[in-house]
């Protein structure tokens, strides 16, 4: 995501794909040798077949063709496929080994028309299901079916589920019989009171002790931000009232975290469109084509203390733009949303001086930004769309082990990053008991690289080593682009092969 921010230092006024909220290190070959993807691999399955015709329009002996309108509740009506500009078709995605046609669907969706888009002719069953509350999961099936000459094209072109695909569908049904998405309440009440702990502390000591109160405040937004990410994440009705503690708590915004996080979780490293990744021109994770390079790369694993402190900052100035531009278009919630966000600034300017809040917000993404990117970006990179996605989790994911009760607290769930990105609705307090059956379900499946884990300090050597390699690396003629240019830019302006084929739609 491209960020600017006037009120920056010149530093931070430049454009920058922030580092992002989830990612891991640990390149299995090496950065400075990256290649053009091969577009060849990457194409969709598009089958632009007109909606079935079931009967005659006004009488007429002429068969007029008909498409699909659907309201928020997935109820839908056949219209007319044609106007004036021409004829809709098909969009075809399959969901649980059915194919259906969200043609009629797309404009309704509720976290945007793009996502239909980007699964049309590809399977988007644990998309579906990671993100969607029990309500949503049941509303596909009311959706129309896809027309038996889209079906046939289709079974043709695209990939049967792949035997772990399966096998973790029956694992998660399993789960969900099991209980583990039942929050612990008391676990929940532990963690909201260290966070008031926090904030009174720092309240505390503000015109007394500024350089303890900076500190505990750091602490508090780190740990509010863990927090509202569990909240956003999740689908049950505690979370849908703490959906907006994000906001108060630490300035953030639950729309531009939605739209931002939700795709690095569908599209993770996927180049040029997950932009957990695209964090240049400070700092790369792979050498970059000469004219998407930069001076700074050279010096990048020296330095990178600097922009990981400016991430706060960054997603506050991102967060207050998206809240706004959220209220002018009239999305759901966005007035709330906008109101929590002016009342954590009130609170914050209120209580706490200039000289302990300003260090607080550079010194909690310094913190955040170590927590977050060592468990992706040294992992596997992908040029193409991955269909299984279950396999790109294991492969562009890994976990850290923790050493002590505090960095297991201050990690905030993100060193449980496979368990998090396999159940990203679960509870976190579900995720450490979950390690041996994923452990064995990787096993079972011959992943490879199987359930990945270092030591907490080790990810961060990790993370620094790729910094350094891809630093002292040339860089490589067509090499991929990494930035999406926003946060939803990379799907439908991004320049992966995969996010090009997205475009056909739009077109």
């Amino acid at each position: 995501m491209n960020y600017q921010c006037a009120t920056l230092a010149a530093f931070l006024a430049v454009s920058w794909n922030c580092v992002s909220s989830v990612g891991a290190f640990s390149p299995p070959s090496s950065r400075a040798a990256a290649s053009s993807p091969s577009v060849a691999t990457t194409q969709k399955n598009m089958v632009a077949t007109a909606p079935p015709m079931p009967g005659t329009a006004s009488g007429s002996s002429s068969e007029v063709p008909l498409g699909w309108e659907c309201d928020d509740e997935a109820n839908c009506v056949q219209v007319p496929a044609c106007d004036e500009e021409g004829c809709r078709t098909s969009l075809d995605v399959r969901i649980h080994g059915e194919w259906v046609d969200l043609s009629g669907w797309r404009k309704a969706h509720p976290a945007g028309a793009h996502w239909i888009d980007w699964y049309d002719g590809r399977d988007a069953t644990e998309v579906m299901d990671a993100f969607h509350s029990e309500k949503a999961r049941g509303m596909w099936q009311k959706l129309p079916k896809s027309s038996p000459e889209a079906v046939e094209v289709l079974s043709k072109q695209v990939a049967d589920d792949s035997s772990t695909q399966v096998a973790f569908r029956e694992l998660r049904d399993q789960l969900e019989a099991d209980g583990w998405w039942e929050r612990d309440f008391v676990h929940e009440a532990k963690l909201l009171a260290i966070w008031v702990g926090l904030v009174a502390g720092a309240a505390a000591t503000a015109h007394t002790v500024a350089p303890i109160s900076s500190v505990l405040l750091s602490l508090a937004m780190t740990n509010a931000g863990w927090l509202g990410h569990d909240f956003v994440h999740g689908v049950d009705k505690f979370c849908d009232r703490m959906r907006n503690f994000v906001c108060f708590g630490a300035g953030l915004g639950t729309t531009w975290w939605s739209d931002k996080h939700n795709k690095h979780h569908a599209l993770t490293n996927e180049m040029g469109v997950d932009e957990d990744i695209a964090t240049d021109p400070f700092l790369y994770t792979w050498a970059p084509d000469p004219k998407h390079d930069s001076p700074l790369r050279k010096i990048q694993h020296w330095i990178f203390f600097v922009p990981f402190s400016a991430l706060f900052a960054l997603w506050r100035y991102d967060t207050m733009q998206v809240a706004i531009e959220a209220v002018e278009q009239k999305r759901p919630g966005a007035k709330e949303e906008l109101a929590g966000l002016l009342a954590h600034y009130f609170v914050l300017l209120t209580l706490f001086p200039f000289g302990v809040w300003f260090p607080a917000v550079f010194l909690s993404g310094l913190m955040s930004a170590l927590i977050v990117t060592p468990t992706h970006q040294s992992e596997e990179l992908f040029s193409d769309y991955q269909p299984d996605w279950v396999t790109a989790q294991f492969e562009s994911t890994r976990n850290a082990v923790m050493t002590n009760p505090f960095s297991e607290w201050l990690w905030g769930g993100m060193q449980y990053q496979l368990e998090h990105h396999l159940f990203p609705s679960m509870p976190r307090s579900k995720y450490p008991a979950l390690k041996p059956i994923l452990t064995k379900f990787a096993q079972d499946n011959n992943i490879k690289g199987g359930y990945r884990e270092s030591g907490e300090f080790e990810i961060l050597k990790m993370n620094w080593d790729l910094y350094k390699e891809v630093a002292e690396a040339d860089p490589v003629e067509g090499a991929p682009y990494s930035r999406g240019h926003g946060q939803l830019g990379a799907i439908t302006l991004g320049f992966s092969p995969a996010s090009k084929n997205a475009k056909v739609l739009q077109s």
